[in-house]
């Protein structure tokens, strides 16, 4: 076994593979823990996301850690016991004057399209200082579409490494943006890049006024990464296990399930080994299936009984079984579904292996406290506490 050094950086929002990250905190660090939402509560929990990213040339270290983390992010907010639902956006930013000026992904719980999308991003542009922070901030807040669900955890999580124009004033400026994230309870996190002085006073500024907590990241975010002997065989099977999915429906429906496939097919071509074994651990949890299927997928609503393929006309099937037989149909789904179980079931096994063994590198580089990983899930500890979850572990899923 060995261990792969490489420089990665910002982005983990939880426990990402095994991050060690000499880093600054406003407040000191904080153990994480596994979700687990409170008695009491009725419905499924949700957790909301939204990261807003700086994209310019000078991010170039962190944009591509950022590939490598979402699927992390995503396992690590996966362990509430109860599986909550997790959406994650994107909301990319530049500055007037360069190819754009803010993108935005919706949040949505099919994190293979957000992934597809963010996996087109360079850095590029920007070469001077500030940047359209105040804009992105704003199109955070209203050109994603939150749930109005009061006990969803919603945060925001603010990246960059340049402070905010001040001097645009035909736009809302942070101050006021901040205190309707606040009014809507929204929390609002930064995370500063590099140390320039500029950037630290208005990202504390930001935190603060976003009742969120403030980070320091070295520019390059250089980190200790750990590799698994299992992560290649863990990639394998979970591109097998994408291949027990068929998808039903008029044509608009299937077409946008064919958008997502071929989000699927990208990344199994373009990921990292190490990002597709990330992949599978997550969509084998509770919260993953929402990714891994989403809605309309026939092996998974004629197993468990909530559809009845003879109640679906043939022009909404999979182009493959339109012309089947009824039996043929049947037999085809069946024999997909046992697939999918015994591939589940491998996947579940060979990340428990894997988690057992990342756990154990980490205590012998000395603990991860001091980790990124460890300080930001610290943080979104403390702040969903405030929607009644409650925390047991004192580790995150690495």
């Amino acid at each position: 076994m060995k261990t792969k050094l490489f420089g990665i950086t910002l982005f983990a929002l939880t426990a990402a593979a095994v991050v060690l990250i000499p880093m600054q905190h406003s407040t000191g660090a904080i153990r994480p823990a596994v979700v687990q939402q409170t008695a009491g509560l009725t419905d499924k929990p949700k957790v909301e996301v939204v990261f807003v990213l700086d994209t310019t040339g000078s991010m170039s270290g962190l944009i591509e850690a950022a590939k490598e983390k979402i699927w992390s992010i995503a396992s690590s907010l996966a362990q509430a016991e109860s599986a909550p639902e997790i959406r994650i956006g994107l909301v990319a930013y530049r500055d007037r004057g360069d190819s754009y000026v803010t993108r935005v992904s919706p949040l949505s719980s099919d994190l293979d399209s957000l992934y597809a999308t963010l996996m087109d991003y360079r850095a590029s542009g920007g070469g001077d200082t500030p940047e359209s922070v105040n804009k992105a901030l704003n199109d955070a807040l209203h050109e994603i579409t939150w749930s109005q669900d009061q006990n969803t955890y919603q945060a925001v999580f603010l990246v960059g490494d340049a402070p905010p124009h001040t001097d645009y004033q035909d736009e809302p400026q942070y101050p006021q943006i901040l205190a309707e994230a606040r009014e809507r309870g929204i929390v609002i996190n930064a995370i500063q890049a590099g140390s320039a002085r500029a950037t630290g006073l208005e990202w504390r500024k930001i935190a603060a006024l976003g009742a969120g907590e403030f980070f320091q990241v070295d520019q390059s975010g250089s980190a200790v990464a750990i590799a698994t002997p299992f992560d290649e065989k863990l990639a394998t099977l979970s591109k097998q296990l994408d291949t027990t999915r068929l998808y039903y429906g008029d044509s608009k429906t299937r077409a946008e399930k064919e958008d997502k496939l071929a989000a699927t097919r990208k990344l199994h071509e373009s990921a990292s080994v190490t990002s597709r074994a990330r992949r599978a651990a997550f969509n084998t949890s509770g919260s993953g299936e929402a990714n891994l299927l989403g809605d309309n997928e026939l092996v998974d609503d004629i197993s468990s009984g909530r559809v009845d393929l003879d109640t679906i006309s043939p022009e909404e099937l999979p182009a493959p079984m339109q012309a089947m037989a009824p039996a043929v149909a049947k037999d085809m789904i069946r024999r997909k579904a046992e697939q999918r179980q015994k591939l589940q079931s491998q996947i579940r096994e060979l990340s428990e292996q894997r988690s057992g063994f990342l756990k154990k590198k980490v205590e012998e580089h000395g603990g991860a406290a001091a980790s990124l990983d460890d300080q930001i899930y610290g943080a979104v500890r403390e702040q969903a506490a405030a929607k009644g979850f409650r925390y047991e572990s004192d580790a995150p899923a690495y």
